[in-house]
């Protein structure tokens, strides 16, 4: 799903210093269930290759074969050996440099990584028609985590704009869900036994419930009932019969 640049902005990561001049072009993200405590973004990004998320279905696959096909054709991605002067892995401080998890130029596919840090990762592509970086951050939400996706685009010339509204369609509503979906799906096979965000709002839900229920039945001094058990362990736990 999409979400408004400022809130991504408020998420306190070394990106919005580091890529202060460039604009941000946008946010999507998908809310990933459970899965506990402690998770980085390394661990979601082990759930799937770099090179399945390009195939992440049919019409994910048909397109990016077709993008190459074409920049082949007209030249758009021809491959240096070496980083371009251009590229901001040179910007890095040594710091920074030193405390990347994954060595800055590393090759991604097409992307070459800038930085990693635990909860957050960006990228770099830069060919005839744009320069891009990709934001990926993961940060605690709810009952489980939002994955945040962020694209900054730097314009290389004046095809940078028409390029971007053309395959704009195509990223919004065919290529980010698929690629995200995949990683939700993922997540939730690794970590399936934890509750979804859906599952959580209904055992709100329940608890509410259970609550009256665990009420009347102190007041009948009746036994607990395992109508609702994820709800009504949490409600039922500790509770004695009136006047014990």
């Amino acid at each position: 799903m999409r979400v408004a640049a400022a809130e991504f902005r408020t998420l306190p990561l070394q990106v919005h210093d580091f890529l202060a001049s460039v604009p941000l072009a946008d946010v999507s993200a998908v809310d990933l269930p459970g899965g506990g405590p402690g998770r980085t973004l390394a661990e979601v990004r082990a759930l799937v290759r770099a090179d399945a998320l390009v195939r992440a279905n049919t019409a994910t696959r048909l397109l990016f074969a077709l993008r190459f096909w074409v920049g082949r054709v007209f030249g758009w991605d021809r491959r240096q050996g070496a980083l371009s002067p251009e590229s901001y892995i040179h910007r890095l401080t040594a710091a920074q440099r030193d405390e990347s998890l994954i060595p800055p130029g590393t090759a991604e596919g097409a992307f070459r990584i800038v930085y990693a840090r635990s909860d957050e990762v960006l990228t770099e592509i830069r060919n005839a028609t744009v320069h891009g970086f990709l934001c990926a951050a993961l940060v605690p939400a709810g009952a489980g985590y939002r994955l945040y996706w962020a694209v900054f685009v730097r314009p290389v010339s004046r095809w940078t704009r028409p390029y971007m509204l053309a395959i704009e369609p195509f990223r919004r509503f065919i290529v980010y869900p698929s690629i995200l979906g995949r990683v939700r799906r993922a997540w939730i096979a690794k970590y399936g036994a934890r509750t979804a965000p859906m599952g959580y709002r209904r055992s709100r839900r329940c608890d509410g419930r259970a609550a009256g229920r665990a009420r009347w039945r102190r007041a009948r001094n009746a036994p607990a009932s395992a109508e609702c058990p994820t709800a009504g362990t949490s409600a039922g736990r500790g509770s004695r019969p009136r006047g014990a």
